[in-house]
């Protein structure tokens, strides 16, 4: 299947999707509208809140229907809170008090009523017509505080916690023009060899399927609001088993993502903070992430946009400074596991611990950021603009034992050896929403950003310079090498130096629907657009520390997307990857590596992928 298949084949899906879907609408539309079945025909209410617990599967359209119709606001409200009482979502308790609320404010209004008898009569004026939302950023780390019973639970434990499953199910059918490591997903190109076509490759895949539960605990203090959210993927490792080792393809392993419990307390009507503890999104580098197709890890890893989930605990507070423009400010502070991203050599120390390079530093890594927001366009359904600086610093050691220190340096070093080197970062990030069109944009730099997919993938190297008579040695988790030497005549420890990198990335998303005018009831509402471009480097004069390899990537994409309703969305995403080495020429140390038989300077992967997800 090639490029023009998949194109083919998104298209098909799209006019299944809507067929069908005319007739009833054109009937609907007639003056002759009685031919029509109304009750059949699902109808979103004008009400805000009716919509959104109709969308939820709280309410069926037909429910809905009884509380518009049951005559007043605050007979709606009785209604509505009867609907909630007997679906056991609100208390006896919380039905009372909201049933006071209501007669005494059904009152008032009959009082109101009354006292305007003897006006004029006018019409009440019909409700605004629904607008389509312009194109929201990802946020996955937002700055407002939980608010309270803002879960609407579809279970609740004998505990007392109110839970919610989320997720989605997604399918991909991805073609690449060249993949030699055989991923379905992409990574920085130029392997050694690719081969002579360049291993063009096609996946199905369907273990992108996400899984999560979100968790809401009642706490007897009404400003205290405590939450938390466990969420898991099918993107692990493959199984080996009697009863699937020939079905391996098909068998892939439950992954961790996201594990963290959150406590918030509302101090007044503008100012907030919270306490979180687990494993959630990183402060550093991932508030602003692009809205892709390949979401694996967000176009690709080593493609510019960074990020990382890590164990933490993070505080944070958030300040309402208010205006025209209704602006806050956020600023969080982070303690997590320092990870590098060093696996052990031996498979087996990997799958029992992971890593240990960051951990043997016996210091906790550190991360914030200061996010700025405010609305800089006023117009409705638009989403307020955000400005966010981040940093990172880590450190790892390198710990060699006395048994492997080599022959000749061992009186020098009769304990063994330890070497560190740190991780240090920070990125600009933006976030501009408008009707028209979202910008979204990131930039980073620093040192040793292998964890967060970024400077090529490259950690750390031993610096040689003025060293003789070298040997070398492996660290205790075979992680790392460590070169031991003469420095005049004295025995020394080559230095590591981290890699230094950067990178970011710009999108622009355009909702096709709200520029097109579009119905906003209508099947043409669920149309987007974005365009993309990013990149990351190792610097030159780091990378060619290594040979051969990488030293820059960058990506060019686009996708579009089509949501035909709330749950189910039909995507096409294409891809141009290219990879380009540090060295320049075949004669370089190293030399260059082989792609489609031939020493490239460059290569390139031309990626095709078409999605369904559906969503719960």
């Amino acid at each position: 299947m090639n490029v023009k298949s998949i194109g083919i084949l998104f298209v098909c899906s799209l006019l299944l999707a809507l067929a069908g879907r005319f007739e009833p609408s054109a009937i609907a539309q007639t003056p002759t509208g009685s031919k029509a079945q109304p009750a059949t025909i699902p109808v979103q209410p004008e009400d805000p809140l009716l919509r959104l617990l109709v969308n939820k599967g709280v309410l069926t359209n037909e429910e809905a229907a009884v509380v518009l119709s049951s005559g007043t606001s605050a007979q709606q409200r009785d209604r509505l809170a009867i609907l909630l009482r007997d679906k056991g979502l609100i208390s006896a308790a919380e039905f009372d008090a909201l049933h006071v609320t209501s007669v005494s404010g059904g009152t008032a209004a009959n009082v109101t009523t009354a006292a305007s008898a003897a006006s004029a009569v006018t019409p009440k004026s019909p409700p605004a017509p629904a607008i389509i939302a312009a194109v929201a950023p990802i946020r996955l780390l937002p700055i407002e505080p939980q608010a309270r019973q803002g879960l609407i639970p579809d279970l609740k434990l004998g505990s007392g916690a109110r839970i919610k499953p989320y997720g989605y199910f997604k399918t991909s059918i991805i073609h690449d023009s060249s993949s030699p490591l055989g991923n379905d997903f992409p990574l920085p190109l130029l392997a050694a060899d690719t081969g002579p076509s360049g291993s063009p490759e096609f996946h199905l895949k369907a273990r992108a399927l996400r899984l999560g539960i979100n968790f809401e605990w009642l706490d007897a203090a009404p400003k205290t609001v405590i939450t938390g959210r466990l969420e898991f993927d099918f993107e692990g490792d493959f199984t080996r088993a009697n009863n699937r080792n020939v079905s391996s393809i098909r068998s892939s392993q439950p992954s961790l993502r996201l594990a963290w419990a959150r406590i918030d307390r509302l101090f007044n009507d503008k100012f907030a903070g919270f306490v979180l503890f687990g494993q959630d999104w990183s402060p550093f580098a991932s508030s602003t992430l692009p809205n892709m197709i390949e979401n694996t890890n967000f176009g690709g890893i080593g493609f510019g946009a960074i990020y990382q989930r890590v164990p933490q605990t993070r505080v944070g507070f958030s300040y309402n400074l208010g205006g025209a423009r209704s602006v806050k400010i956020a600023p969080e502070f982070a303690i997590v596991f320092p990870a590098f991203g060093n696996v052990p050599a031996n498979v087996a120390d990997q799958l029992g611990y992971g890593e240990r390079q960051g951990a043997d530093s016996s210091r906790p890594g550190l991360q914030g950021r200061f996010v700025l927001q405010g609305q800089l366009d006023k117009a409705a359904g638009v989403a307020p603009a955000e400005f966010i600086v981040s940093f990172e610093h880590a450190r790892r050691t390198a710990i060699v034992t006395a048994a492997n220190v080599p022959a000749q340096f061992r009186s020098a070093f009769p304990s063994g050896a330890e070497l560190s080197t740190a991780s240090n970062a920070y990125s600009l990030e933006l976030q501009l929403p408008t009707r028209f069109v979202t910008l979204s944009g990131k930039y980073y730099s620093g040192s040793d950003l292998r964890f967060f997919f970024g400077g090529q993938l490259l950690s750390n190297f031993n610096d040689t310079a003025g060293l003789t008579a070298t040997a070398s040695a492996p660290s205790i988790d075979g992680a790392s090498t460590v070169v031991f030497g003469l420095l005049n005549g004295v025995p020394s420890i080559a230095p590591q130096r981290p890699v230094r990198g950067r990178g970011g990335f710009a999108q622009l998303g355009f909702p096709l629907s709200r520029l097109l005018h579009a119905d906003p009831k209508g099947r043409n509402a669920g149309w987007t657009t974005y365009l993309y471009y990013g990149f990351d480097e190792a610097l030159p004069q780091d990378a060619r520390r290594f040979s051969p390899v990488r030293g820059r990537s960058d990506l060019f994409s686009g996708n579009v997307q089509y949501k035909l309703n709330p749950w189910v969305t039909f995507a096409f995403e294409q891809g141009y990857y290219r990879t380009r080495a540090a060295n320049r020429s075949a004669s370089d140390f190293g030399g260059l590596p082989l792609f489609r038989g031939i020493p490239s300077y460059t290569s390139h992967n031309v990626r095709s992928e078409f999605a369904t997800i559906f969503t719960f």
